[in-house]
């Protein structure tokens, strides 16, 4: 990092707050407001705790509508400058929230809200990624598929499923709270299963399909809206990658190990919460199933890495080997707790992920990291370099990540979705509220555990 000149105008001048007034904050935590400052205060570097001090409670400033609904809470959390709700983003965005709920009872309400909302999401459509407030319409209302009044979008993403048993388990492990899982919640995580078994194809392609006439290829799907050919092995088809981008072949490896987790997670609650051994056996005996087939044909050997995980297989054989920075992906598997950040083949994956071998790891005079053919070439994503920070104990490299984190906010005191490697200047997404929350939970987790790094 470069040195700060002398004679230098104070910090708290240099990096004057970028949250917004008080009185035009979304919402507004005690124990959050707390947080920032327990953390920020043991931060040597006063960018970084700037940076942490923005990021940190982003989505509660700009995201979240909070509101009783028949008394109980409903919460839309918008993904920043696209104005609708992401399934995967929303429970990202809340996520690192989760351990305050014990200090701040109107936090906890707008957690349960999160998951009172996506239970209605799903309801509606679970092949949906993205839904608005309301029947407000949709710039994709004229996609080839079956659009419904209050979807934003509506591409199949396995993960999209996944995300809120994450919240809601997560939820439930932080407060022993069963308030959010009544009938219908039990509904929808049953329309989940029925959907990954729907999608695992033993019995014909399914009802979805999509297509969207369009110049750019990810944004469509092929073999007639259906996906290209794939042999039904017992993993789960998602058509689309969790950065809204077509696969190219139909099993995406790091969201078929999120579904196995997912199931497992099901399995657990049905049985602790509501006794029902018949679907959390069925829940079990799915994840199972995925996890042989994962074991059979997601694993390949690399002429230069050994066995590692290839990012997409089509049961044919085929194999892709890459890694997108949005996740899951593979780099983000022990994150997601999906895979043990020790174990081999995880770990030889992992250093072909950080190597020129794959063809989406970048490296510029701003930084390197992983990226994704979303952003287009030559464009690193923070959200990688902060899955690389997560997912190591080397001192080393996690000051590495740190560096480039700071170095890639270009003065604007947030996260980008990208920047380019040689200009940080060059970045997409001024506002992107899950990048700003997942930094501010990679500083906690690094003051809470190596906090001689921040200093």
């Amino acid at each position: 990092m470069p040195e700060k000149p002398q004679n230098a105008p104070p910090a708290s001048l240099l990096f004057e707050s970028k949250r917004p007034p008080l009185d035009r904050r979304r919402f507004t935590s005690p124990a959050v407001e707390e947080e920032i400052r327990r953390v920020a205060g043991g931060i040597g570097n006063p960018e970084l705790a700037w940076l942490f001090s923005n990021c940190y409670p982003n989505t509660l400033d700009t995201t979240v509508k909070f509101r009783l609904v028949d008394g109980r809470p409903d919460t839309f959390v918008i993904t920043g400058d696209i104005d609708a709700m992401w399934l995967r983003d929303s429970t990202e965005q809340v996520w690192p929230y989760l351990r305050l709920v014990g200090r701040d009872e109107k936090l906890k309400l707008l957690i349960a809200g999160v998951i009172n909302r996506q239970t209605e999401c799903i309801l509606l459509d679970p092949y949906a990624n993205a839904f608005n407030y309301g029947p407000t319409g949709s710039p994709f209302d004229n996609d080839l598929t079956e659009m419904k009044p209050g979807l934003h979008e509506r591409k199949w993403e396995l993960d999209s499923l996944c995300y809120p048993v994450r919240l809601a388990y997560g939820y439930w492990k932080m407060t022993g709270d069963t308030s959010p899982f009544i009938e219908k919640w039990k509904r929808a995580m049953k329309l989940v299963v029925k959907t990954f078994r729907q999608q695992q194809r033993k019995d014909g392609r399914g009802p979805y399909r999509f297509q969207r006439v369009t110049a750019t290829y990810t944004d469509t799907a092929p073999g007639g809206g259906y996906g290209n050919p794939m042999v039904p092995v017992g993993m789960i088809v998602s058509i689309f990658r969790p950065s809204d981008d077509a696969a190219i072949f139909p099993f995406l490896v790091p969201s078929n190990y999120f579904a196995v987790r997912s199931l497992k997670r099901l399995s657990e609650m049905f049985s602790a919460i509501f006794h029902d051994p018949d679907f959390a056996g069925s829940c079990a005996s799915l994840a199972d199933e995925v996890y042989e087939s994962l074991q059979r044909y997601a694993i390949a050997e690399h002429a230069d890495f050994g066995k590692i995980l290839p990012y997409e297989v089509d049961g044919f054989g085929d194999r892709l080997f890459m890694d997108d920075a949005s996740i899951p992906g593979l780099l983000s598997l022990p994150y997601l707790d999906c895979i043990g950040e020790r174990d081999q083949v995880y770990q030889n994956t992992r250093s072909f992920l950080l190597s020129g071998d794959n063809p989406y790891f970048f490296k510029g005079t701003a930084g390197e990291g992983i990226g994704s053919p979303h952003a287009g070439l030559n464009k690193i994503w923070p959200m990688g370099i902060m899955m690389r920070a997560f997912t190591t104990s080397n001192d080393d490299e996690i000051r590495k990540c740190l560096e480039m984190l700071i170095h890639s906010n270009a003065g604007t005191g947030f996260m980008h979705e990208s920047f380019d490697e040689n200009d940080p200047k060059k970045f997409t997404r001024s506002w992107f509220a899950w990048a700003n929350t997942l930094f501010g939970d990679l500083i906690i987790r690094l003051y809470d555990q190596k906090r001689y790094l921040l200093k």
